[in-house]
Parts: structure tokens; C-alpha cells; sequence
């Protein structure tokens, strides 16, 4: 009896508690709780509708195109996103960044620039903040593999202080490779069509005059770019990024 009566209470019958009877009604059951609405996009400036000025400053660049710049650190992070991507997807890495004293700079970037002239451009434009001291060049796929040479040229005739680049998913020039002289980390996946493991040890090899020279390889897998600061490896790769940013900050 103590079985079915449990059963009973469950589905909503008739509840018996000692000689008084109960019965609920549809009527008088609780409402489950409203779909909640979705946030309306933001209507003032921002950045893909996912960063706006709570978060940091909003610039226009080439074409009006936005960017943003948030945190406050001395050292800055230019972060330039792979084709077919935006702004939104690196918001896990630029938050953690931001978190770890870094002052990092996304931007939309325009398709009919060559994406290192794009990093060059916005390496530039950080270095000009107050405050900022040195910068990190961190890219995506083309971002990426565009960040090695704009490091160079950033750090030659344009006379920044450049602390490193990270590449994850880049398919590295060997030729630029072997030209950097500022610290290199490489992430991405075994299996990664562009930017796998073969394509960044090579890199590894001729990057001989990088003073560090770091590879991560997730092992079996084919995530690219965004997608790893993404992925169930998110954590180990962003404190990877960070290790090696507070190694080489300066």
C-alpha cells in the first residue's frame, strides 16, 4: 500500500493523508515557467553583436569596419580570426587574456586585405594605446600563419616591441618561420587538414632563430582554429597560451 501510494502522489492524482482526500486539478496545477525571450542584439556600437562598449572600446577601422579593445594591461594581443570566422568565436580566449592582465584587441577583419597587411595594421594601431608596452600577435588558421611575417615587420621598420607570436591552426611559410626572431607557439590538431601536426613541425624545424619554440599537438583530432579554445581541450590550450604569454611579456 505504501508502493501504490507513492505511485499516486506522482502522477497527480487523488492523495490520500490519513481520512482527508485531495484531488489536484489541472486547473489549479502549477504553469511550467515561460520560454525566456532571447536578449535583444545590441543597437549601439559593437563588434559582431557580441562585444559592445560595456566591454571595452569600439573602433572603426578600414571601410567602417569595427574592432574592439578591452582590458587594460600594458601588454597588448592582437587577435586575428580565420576565414569564414568572427570576433565572436575567440571570445573564451580574449576573456581569459583580459582576465590575466592583458590588453587585447579583436577586430572584424576585412576580406579584400591581405590578413597580414590587416594584423600589421591593428598591431600598429595597439601599440599607439597609452600604456601599451609590448605586444603578442595570436591568430587562427590564415590569421595565424599571416601573424609570423607581420611579426617581423612589426618589429622592424614600424619599431614595435614585439614579445611573441601564437599560431593555432597556421600553415607557417617555412621561409617566415626561419625569419622570426621573436618566441613561437604552435597549437593544433593531429589531423587538422591546415595547420596539422606535419605542417607545424615543419615549422618547428626551421624556426631556428625563434629564442622559444613551442609545439602543442592534440593527439587524434581535427579541430581548428576557434574551435579548440572551444573544444573539451579548451582549458589546457588556454593555459598553454597564457604560460607561454607570462614567460614572455617581459
Amino acid at each position: 500500500m505504501a508502493l501504490l501510494t507513492l505511485g499516486l502522489t506522482g502522477c497527480g492524482g487523488t492523495v490520500g493523508t490519513g481520512a482527508t482526500a485531495v484531488r489536484t486539478t489541472a486547473a489549479e496545477a502549477p504553469s511550467p515557467d515561460p520560454t525566456p525571450t532571447p536578449s535583444p542584439p545590441p543597437t549601439g556600437p559593437n563588434v559582431s553583436g557580441c562585444f559592445t562598449e560595456q566591454d571595452g572600446k569600439i573602433f572603426t577601422h578600414v571601410r567602417g569596419l569595427p574592432g574592439v579593445i578591452t582590458g587594460d594591461g600594458p601588454v597588448g594581443v592582437v587577435i586575428s580570426y580565420e576565414r569564414r570566422g568572427t570576433v565572436c568565436s575567440w571570445r573564451p580566449l580574449s576573456d581569459r587574456l583580459v582576465a590575466a592582465g592583458y590588453r587585447v584587441l579583436l577586430y572584424a577583419r576585412d576580406a579584400g586585405l591581405l590578413p597580414e597587411d590587416g594584423a600589421v595594421a591593428m598591431g600598429r594601431r595597439l601599440a599607439k594605446e597609452k600604456g601599451v608596452e609590448r605586444l603578442f600577435l595570436v591568430g587562427g588558421s590564415i590569421g595565424a600563419t599571416a601573424s609570423v611575417p607581420a611579426a617581423e615587420r612589426l618589429a622592424g621598420k614600424a619599431g614595435v616591441k614585439v614579445a611573441g607570436v601564437v599560431a593555432l591552426s597556421g600553415e607557417i611559410d617555412q621561409g617566415d618561420a626561419a625569419a622570426l626572431t621573436v618566441p613561437l607557439l604552435q597549437i593544433g590538431s593531429e589531423h587538422d587538414s591546415y595547420g596539422g601536426a606535419e605542417s607545424m613541425r615543419a615549422a618547428e624545424a626551421a624556426a631556428t632563430k625563434a629564442p622559444d619554440n613551442q609545439v602543442m599537438v592534440i593527439p587524434g583530432e581535427s579541430l581548428h582554429a576557434s574551435a579548440l579554445v572551444g573544444s573539451p581541450h579548451a582549458t589546457k590550450v588556454l593555459d598553454t597560451v597564457v604560460a607561454f604569454m607570462d614567460r614572455h611579456k617581459g
